[in-house]
């Protein structure tokens, strides 16, 4: 027994302190390579995740307020690079996770693969199928775009259906790349369906710039395709340059090589 009089004794709440300056002390910012196993989003936004290895799992959380920097939706399956700080908490059980700032794929492989698998479920529904095609009308009354309100793409659109005949543009703006690109375009699909929209447009263009694989995840989110494919309206594909594909260009009635092909594609030329 006198062999512990030494050891150290402390109140829960002072351990829990001490230990919690050791943690955040010896690991502040981190990246960690994992694979992501679950995700759940909570009532006030954070989305709680857990990474995986072989071995062992680490908790993570993203904070509502760090979500508008991400640039693609975190999802199960993902092989990710997380940033971020290791934090304690001893609330109502003892634990530790990373608070989240940013998240990479871990490669352009696993970006690229997760872009395949996406592909393989979606066409084992049929809905790349050319039978489901829907035409485009030869003159439209009035054409929808949908795309970044700011940039060249919106402008080198508008100026090419001017040039070759004039017609009504309904410009539906959105964010073309990040965390809320996908569902801000899955809006902007079903608002112009819509059965409160007048005036619906003939023919929507979606469109955006080129970029890198990354940059254009948003154009490969299985939710969005799905509601391309079911949109009443025919629709147009016009994402970066000619050599970009992206799944909604699988899904899309007619993938144009670049937004300015898209116009091109949407209007003949008038002849005075």
């Amino acid at each position: 027994m006198n062999e512990l009089i030494n050891i150290p004794e402390y109140q829960v709440s002072q351990f829990n302190r001490l230990f919690r300056d050791v943690i955040e002390t010896n690991f502040s910012y981190v990246r960690i390579k994992g694979e992501i196993s679950e995700i759940k989003r909570a009532t006030r936004g954070q989305l709680y995740l857990t990474l995986k290895d072989d071995e062992s799992i680490l908790s993570g959380v993203i904070w509502d307020n760090k979500k508008r920097d991400l640039q693609f939706n975190p999802e199960a399956g993902m092989e990710v690079v997380v940033t971020g700080k290791i934090t304690t908490w001893s609330k109502f059980k003892t634990t530790y996770q990373v608070d989240i700032d940013k998240v990479e794929l871990a490669g352009e492989g696993a970006l690229l693969k997760l872009i395949e698998d996406r592909k393989q479920r979606l066409k084992a529904k049929g809905i790349f199928d050319t039978e489901h095609k829907r035409t485009l009308p030869f003159l439209p009354n009035k054409i929808g775009v949908i795309t970044s309100p700011t940039g060249s793409v919106i402008h080198d659109i508008i100026n090419r259906i001017q040039d070759r005949f004039p017609t009504n543009i309904d410009v539906w703006p959105v964010a073309v790349q990040g965390h809320d690109a996908a569902e801000t375009i899955i809006n902007a699909i079903k608002g112009f369906n819509s059965v409160i929209f007048q005036d619906k447009p003939d023919v929507i263009i979606i469109a955006r710039g080129g970029g890198s694989t990354e940059d254009l995840m948003a154009f490969n989110d299985e939710e969005l395709a799905e509601v391309v494919f079911e949109s009443v309206i025919p629709i147009i594909s016009a994402i970066g340059h000619e050599t970009d594909t992206t799944i909604i260009d699988y899904v899309s009635d007619f993938r144009a090589s670049t937004p300015t092909a898209a116009a091109e594609k949407v209007v003949p030329v008038r002849i005075d």
